[in-house]
């Protein structure tokens, strides 16, 4: 469910540039019930005037960037022309994600990101994949399970809301098949920045899909057991997330105690309206075979909630 609003509250403005989009309403939306924030908006007929979006951006002591790439990088640099009095900038898009001088979004990468993120001039949201792939596999690397040169391989479904104007209009116009893969190219726009924040060495295979449903998600990581380094049991790689993310109030992992529930099924819309982030471990230890799987909604912890929580961290909000 979405957050209450909050009980402290010192007045902050927000200029949400791009609020007409999917992810816009979303953020809007959500932060409408944070006690403390206001809003500045451009009027319709002004929002590509760059002297009004300048003069709202000045106005405003935080922007959200929800546009296309090109835009969003034309956006920071009229940012850049105001200087000294120039707003806090999150950007929802993939324009800032590998940037020098961005603060990366997702506050549970380690013990030092929340405070990176709080005290960040400009922070870029993570991508709603990335977001699930990172959460899985940069705990593993780090804590030498999986090398950073293996050779990984990614697959993960989304709800249609994730794919830009055009695949929603097919979906809500009932013209689009029922579930397709696409991204067949292998130069997905994510992969870089799975790759970085991950700490991977070796470019992992990544095959993204979308499926007839409006939000929700999953991606999930094979691994053959016997084929990392130290041959870990399924319960080492629990473990590891376990330790990494203890603590975090919105990534849970579901250990295997609780996988009877499942009967070996996960579906990607438990989370819609939610922030949270799911991670499971599921093997059978007989093959010496695992799936490593997150599950999130893609509007939410992927895409609008996790900007939420990055204004409220960079803006004092508890």
């Amino acid at each position: 469910m979405l957050a209450a609003p909050d009980a402290k509250a010192t007045n902050h403005s927000v200029f949400i540039d791009g609020e007409a989009g999917t992810t816009g309403l979303e953020i809007r939306e959500r932060l409408a019930r944070v006690r403390g924030i206001t809003f500045r908006s451009i009027a319709t007929k002004n929002r590509k005037d760059p002297a009004a979006r300048k003069e709202t951006m000045e106005a405003a002591d935080l922007v959200v960037l929800c546009l296309p790439d090109d835009a969003a990088r034309e956006a920071v640099a009229l940012a850049d022309e105001i200087g000294a009095k120039a707003p806090r900038i999150v950007d929802a898009s993939t324009a800032h994600r590998l940037a020098d001088g961005w603060v990366y979004g997702f506050p549970e990468l380690d013990q030092n990101q929340a405070a990176a993120i709080a005290a960040a001039q400009r922070v870029s949201n993570p991508g709603c994949y990335p977001t699930g792939a990172v959460a899985l596999i940069r705990p593993l690397v780090e804590a030498g399970l999986i090398p950073a040169d293996f050779p990984l391989t990614i697959n993960a479904v989304s709800g249609y809301s994730g794919g830009g104007r055009s695949m929603i209009e097919a979906y809500v116009a009932k013209k689009a098949p029922p579930f397709e893969l696409y991204g067949l190219e292998l130069e997905h726009k994510h992969v870089p920045e799975i790759e970085r924040y991950a700490r991977l060495t070796q470019r992992p295979l990544f095959v993204p899909s979308v499926g007839n449903f409006r939000q929700g998600m999953l991606v999930s990581v094979p691994l053959h057991l016997d084929a990392l380094p130290g041959k870990p049991k399924a319960s080492d790689l629990e473990a590891a997330l376990v330790s990494h993310f203890a603590g975090a109030k919105l990534v849970r992992v579901v250990t295997q105690a609780e996988h009877a529930n499942l009967k070996g099924r996960v579906e990607p819309e438990a989370l819609n309206t939610t922030d949270a982030l799911e991670l499971y471990v599921f093997a059978n230890e007989a093959r010496r075979q695992a799936v490593l799987v997150a599950r999130l909604d893609n509007l939410g912890k992927g895409a609008a909630g996790a900007a939420v929580a990055n204004v409220k961290l960079m803006l004092g909000i508890a």
